[in-house]
This record gives C-alpha cells, structure tokens and sequence, in this order.
C-alpha cells in the first residue's frame, strides 16, 4: 500500500516521511510520495528530501517520488501535515483561531482535489492544526469514516506515558485514553485508565493517588496557573522549568509539558511524528485496532442525553477502511461535563467556516 505525506518537507512531514522508512511500516514494493507546492520553497526542498531518504535508508527505502500539486495524490493513506505551524519560542504560540484562518484554505484545496480525482477509499489522517478543523473539512468532501486526526491519539499516548512515569512502569502496560479538543480542552478520562498487572482495587488505588482529590471542573484553572509560573521560569531557568512540571499531577503535565517544549525553542516533531506513523501502521495493518482520534461523528455519542454530532476526540476502532465504531465507555460526571465544554468548544470553531458546521 502507498502513503502520501502533504507538507513533507516541514518539521512533522519530515520526521513521518524517516519515521516511515526508520521502523519499515512500508516495505520496498510501496511508495512514498512526498507532496509539496509548485509556488513554494517546498518544490525545491521536496526533490532535495527525495535525495537525503534514498540516501539515508537506501537499503529497505520503498520507491519514493515527489507531487507539486494537489491533484497529483495518489496513495491509499494520505498523511496531512500542509499548513501553517506555531512558531517555536517563547512567547512565539499562535492561537487556533488563528491557524484555522490561515489553514483552511490548504484543508479545502486538498480534501477537494482527493474528492475529485482520489480513489474514493483512501484514508486520511489529519495532523494540522486545529486539527478538528482539518477533520470536518476532509470528512465533507470525503466522507466522515475515512477521515481521523492524529490528536487525541497522541495526547492519549502522552497520558499513557506520564501515569506510566508516575507509576515506574513501562507505557505498554498503560491504557486509557484521551477525549475531546487537541490543546487546553483536551479531557483525560481517568475513568478509561487500565494497569496490566494489576487488578481492579489495586488499579484504583494506584489511579486514586495520582489524581488526588482533584476534579475536571478545575482543569482549565490548573492549566492557565501552571503556564503563568512556567512562563516565567522559560527565560529565566528552563531546566526548573522542566524539572518542576515532574512533580505536577500526570493529566496536567500532557497539557503543560509539550506547550513547555514549544516554548523552549524545541518543536514536538518526533513525538507528533511517532503518533501519526502508529496510525499509518495500523490502517496499513489490515486489522481492527482501538484508538483514538478526532472523528465527525453522527449521533454515536450522546451529550446532554442527545445524540451528537459534531467533531471530537473519541475512541474509536480503526482499520483498513478507516474508523468505524466508537468505544467511549461510561464516563465520570467532572469527564462528561469536560467532553461537553470540549465539544462546545469545537462547534464554536468550526461554526465560523462554511460547511464544517457543527454540533447539529
């Protein structure tokens, strides 16, 4: 099977395209189409990371060939890393307003030109920001179940990874998801988290002490003061910085400790890059695997006791086909008041662009 990467040649693109070919998810007989614009820099740059791959993975590289215009895409995954990024320093974040105005346009002109000459069965994994934009634009024109983001899915595998530190345990033995909004609305269900080793009491007890007395209600209270003292430690000492988020509860550091990084100077490339080629890996696997993403869904989550529909970050099964059933169990009241405030977020959003609509 063949992916295509729009954007290959920016920061995340990159490091899915290597990331790719490092850990063999293609082998040599697919093809890798690295995908830039005939009117930027990236037509060049394309050409020129065409060269560096080949050199670097020569031995088990799959055939690799470079598209400069939207209605060139042709691949059975398409990965979408286009558009405009957060620049990468202190003070430097721009808000998701934003970026959904200088995005759009660059959602709208590849979800239209896969609509009109795409196979009709390729599966797109939205990375961009805001990346629920990017979803509801990709699933209007291509249908909503070939279409998932990449967010929840990696805010999943950061909540993972931070109980898994809390805890001295290895990520694999984590489970649990993330819910809602990539960003500062983001929902950790608590309620999802699974210990492999541990039985139900001990699980709760082990979930108990990490989150604390603490509810969702004041997530959003608990950010905004965690980033007025890192913002002023950024500058100043940024290993304290670092070294302080370890001491804060594990839901809170998925949210402050990658908006640290972005601070810092540093991108989430390879992290971001890592989630993304997990789900590649997984549509390309021919299995049905549960995951989460951003998905448009119709009416198989209720909120308020009505069926909704609108984008979110749910869990999801996917596979060849793309995403299919939602696996959002039963959730605690401070986690469905969250999803609620989330998905009110997103509406709000994306109610502002033309047929990305909203919660209906």
């Amino acid at each position: 099977m063949d992916v295509a990467v729009l954007g290959a040649t920016g920061d995340v693109g990159r490091q899915v395209c290597a990331q790719l070919i490092e850990r063999r998810v293609l082998p040599t007989s697919s093809r890798l189409q690295l995908v830039g614009r005939a009117d930027g820099s990236s037509a060049r740059a394309a050409y020129g990371l065409r060269a560096d791959l080949i050199d670097a993975y020569d031995e088990h590289a799959p055939l690799i060939d470079v598209a400069l215009s939207p209605e060139d895409v042709v691949a059975d995954v398409v990965v979408l890393t286009a558009g405009r990024t957060s620049p990468a320093r202190s003070g430097g974040s721009v808000d998701r307003a934003q970026l959904a105005a200088d995005n759009h346009a660059v959602f709208s002109d590849y979800a239209q030109a896969l609509a009109r000459h795409g196979s009709g069965h390729e599966v797109v994994i939205v990375v961009s920001n805001p990346v629920e934009l990017g979803v509801a634009v990709a699933a209007e024109q291509l249908g909503r179940h070939r279409v998932i983001g990449m967010g929840a899915w990696l805010d999943t595998l950061r909540f993972r990874r931070e109980i898994a530190v809390s805890l001295g345990v290895r990520r694999q033995r984590v489970g649990g998801f993330v819910s809602g909004q990539h960003g500062n609305e983001v929902v950790p269900l608590w309620s999802s988290v699974r210990i492999r080793g541990l039985d139900t009491d001990e699980r709760l007890r082990a979930v108990a002490a990490l989150r604390g007395e603490r509810l969702l209600d004041d997530f959003d209270e608990e950010i905004a003061q965690a980033k007025v003292t890192l913002d002023a430690l950024v500058d100043a000492d940024i290993e304290r910085a670092f070294a302080l988020i370890d001491t804060w509860p594990p839901d809170l550091r998925v949210v402050v400790r990658p908006w640290l990084t972005h601070q810092s100077g540093a991108k989430t490339a390879s992290g971001t890059a890592s989630a993304t080629v997990d789900l590649v890996d997984t549509v390309l696997d021919g299995r049905d695997i549960v995951v989460a993403g951003q998905v448009s869904l119709d009416g198989e989550v209720a909120l308020n006791g009505e069926p909704f529909s609108g984008v979110l970050g749910v869990p999801v099964i996917l596979g060849p086909e793309g995403w299919t059933h939602v696996m959002l169990d039963d959730l605690a009241p401070d986690e469905l008041r969250r999803v609620q405030q989330s998905a009110r977020g997103i509406d709000a959003m994306l109610s502002q662009w033309p047929r990305c609509g909203g919660a209906r």
